[in-house]
């Protein structure tokens, strides 16, 4: 396989801890989204949408969305499981994952902030505000969830990591990026740093990949 990514971002920051969650190997291809090659025809042809990631499997069909490609992921190789097996825990799950996956992260995309500052011409403080400003609207109501629900254990649901641990993780590395004040996120701390200590987030970080210091 094939994973097309850009090692900042967070979708493709998803992709990388479940493929390394399941065992999998794969390949590693940048497309550097500040240098806009995302937008090459060759990518465009391979993915329309001119997003990362997308996964190119052995047999040629192409993957996108993030979200889409982990749940083919653990659907095509089951072991480790990334949701529960229960009817109301997949459903907990995929809320908490989407809470992050589309009401945090769409807003404060990269090519969203650009277009805050062309056209819109907003300064980089303001982009900033912008950033802290979504992130803590999301994550205020994802820690009273996660604080004050039985379900929540070791990470976001139980003792294992699942779905909406996998969009966790890069959230929280890129409120840290902006300078979101995390103190009034305790058990989104805790759950993140649980994450870190397992390999298979720690090896997907943006500073572990080829491209990081370019």
């Amino acid at each position: 396989m094939k994973l097309h990514n850009y090692h900042l971002s967070s979708a493709s920051f998803r992709v990388r801890i479940a493929l390394n969650l399941k065992g999998l190997p794969f390949t590693y291809v940048s497309h550097h989204l500040r240098r806009a090659e995302h937008r090459s025809e060759a990518f465009l042809r391979l993915n329309p949408q001119g997003l990362v990631p997308a996964l190119e499997l052995d047999d040629g069909a192409v993957l996108t969305q993030s979200m889409a490609i982990v749940e083919f992921l653990d659907e095509a190789h089951p072991e480790p499981p990334l949701l529960p097996r229960d009817l109301h825990g997949r459903a907990r799950v995929r809320a908490l994952a989407q809470a992050i996956a589309c009401d945090i992260h769409p807003i404060n995309n990269l090519r969203v902030l650009q277009y805050l500052e062309t056209p819109l011409g907003h300064d980089q403080a303001t982009r900033d505000a912008w950033y802290r400003h979504w992130v803590a609207a999301g994550f205020d109501g994802l820690e009273r969830e996660l604080a004050g629900h039985p379900a929540t254990g070791r990470f976001c649901h139980g003792d294992a990591p699942t779905l909406a641990d996998i969009c966790l993780v890069p959230q929280v590395f890129n409120a840290k990026r902006f300078a979101v004040d995390l103190g009034p996120y305790p058990t989104v701390r805790r759950i993140h740093g649980v994450c870190l200590d397992l390999p298979a987030f720690a090896d997907a970080a943006p500073e572990k990949q080829p491209e990081a210091a370019t």
